[in-house]
């Protein structure tokens, strides 16, 4: 049981991050680099365990937990090795962690959860989430995306976050407690900025259409990926085949049996080989997932600068319109039809306190609008300034994943490959010694 009562930790630094090696390769690489969180404390899912119980509605589910393990890293270098502070979190949980930070820190590309159902599978892969082949891979993928906010130079900062690795009981009130819900920006509203802002940011909106075509890019990949699997998994299994068949010849022939029996078994060797090979690449898809949806973090933080945008025009507009209206009740001249005039027309002009009561009232909104625009102004700037330093980061990190990703995955097809042509050197070998 993790101790709640541990010291703060103290966090800084930044991070680039390499998910396509292994998940303790993507540990050791943040602690050398003395990045954030992880300078001072070691953090892994360690294990995946399937529970069953009573959900909010009383009936009976199954569902899966995740052994979270913490401790010090100052233990390892001083030749220690405390037993871990570890906790119990389901999936559900991380779900509510991400989403806090993300209205927490809107202008941050937070890191994505892995997937909560299997997408882009091919035949022989299950879409059941219960899968232990798939807990197990979302259980890397889990501990990726803790690794990744603790390695954050903001994100890391966060109690919340330190609530969620160190206190099992209470952290979601802890969580709820916050407001964040209430924060959150409805999606109505957004959608609304998009449409009806004039003058966004060129940076942003080149950067939102980039992360939509590389979410697109990355989909047709993981379709051929899945695709290209379906079909290797059936070249390698026929071969299963001439090992039954070289098996079966073996049996009426003398001088060539040994060779033929060997030649078989060798082929069937090949054949079993391709399951060990696809659950290998299922991790490479993974990584391509990862940057899946990541596309949709880059998304929020280019849909939250349109609406801090178009809050900025809206209250800027509304400065305008009262500005007029103070210039139309000073002159006694209307610009434009309206409302206002078409009722001086008809039921007589206001009198001077009327006028000047009104007058006075303009003012006081004039003088809040203009704070508040001076407010939105200084927001938007400050937003662009935040937003854009992390989307410059999450670009560096995106360009090293991906280019290790695809070379490592280069190397396991190049040796893929080469286990290919030893089988048939082999079997080359049975035949001349027949």
């Amino acid at each position: 049981m993790a101790d709640s009562g541990s010291e703060d930790i103290a966090v800084i630094g930044n991070t680039d991050l390499t998910p396509s090696e292994s998940e303790n390769n993507l540990k050791n690489t943040m602690v050398e680099k003395g990045t954030s969180l992880l300078k001072r404390m070691e953090i892994s899912v360690a294990e995946a365990e399937k529970r069953t119980g009573k959900n909010a509605v009383n009936m009976q589910e199954t569902y899966t937990v995740y052994l979270i393990e913490t401790r010090p890293v100052d233990a390892a270098s001083e030749g220690t090795n405390p037993v871990p502070d570890s906790l119990w979190r389901r999936y559900s949980e991380f779900e509510l962690l991400r989403n806090y930070l993300l209205v927490a820190y809107p202008f941050v590309v937070v890191p994505p959860l892995p997937e909560k159902r299997a997408e882009f599978v091919w035949h022989k892969l299950t879409a059941d989430n219960m899968d232990p082949d798939f807990v197990e891979r979302r259980r890397v993928g889990l501990e990726n995306f803790l690794l990744r906010v603790a390695s954050h130079p903001v994100l890391s900062n966060d109690k919340i976050f330190y609530s969620f690795l160190t206190e099992e009981n209470g952290w979601k009130e802890t969580v709820f407690e916050t407001g964040f819900q209430a924060k959150a920006d409805s999606r109505l509203k957004a959608l609304n900025a998009t449409f009806r802002v004039k003058n966004p940011d060129k940076r942003f909106a080149e950067m939102k259409h980039y992360s939509d075509e590389l979410q697109s890019v990355i989909s047709q990949l993981l379709r051929v990926r899945a695709r290209a699997a379906d079909r290797l998994y059936g070249v390698y299994k026929v071969h299963g085949n001439y090992g039954r068949v070289f098996s079966e010849w073996s049996a009426i022939e003398k001088e060539m049996g040994d060779g033929l029996q060997s030649a078989g078994h060798h082929m069937d060797a090949y054949a079993a080989s391709v399951d060990d090979i696809l659950e290998e690449e299922e991790h490479y898809a993974d990584q391509l997932k990862e940057y899946l949806f990541y596309a949709d973090a880059v998304r929020a933080v280019c849909r939250k600068h349109e609406l801090t945008q178009f809050e900025l025009e809206m209250a800027a507009q509304d400065l305008t319109s009262k500005k007029q209206q103070r210039e139309e009740l000073a002159t006694g001249t209307v610009r434009t039809f309206s409302l206002k005039g078409m009722t001086s027309k008809l039921f007589g002009q206001e009198t001077p306190e009327q006028r000047e009561a009104k007058l006075k009232m303009l003012e006081t909104q004039i003088e809040e609008g203009e704070e508040l625009v001076k407010e939105r102004n200084a927001e938007s700037d400050e937003y662009v300034k935040s937003a854009w330093v992390d989307i410059e980061r999450f670009k560096e990190q995106k360009d090293h994943d991906l280019r290790e990703a695809l070379i490592s995955y280069a190397i396991m097809q190049i040796s893929m490959c080469k286990k290919g042509i030893q089988v048939w050197n082999n079997a080359k070998e049975c035949f001349s010694k027949m």
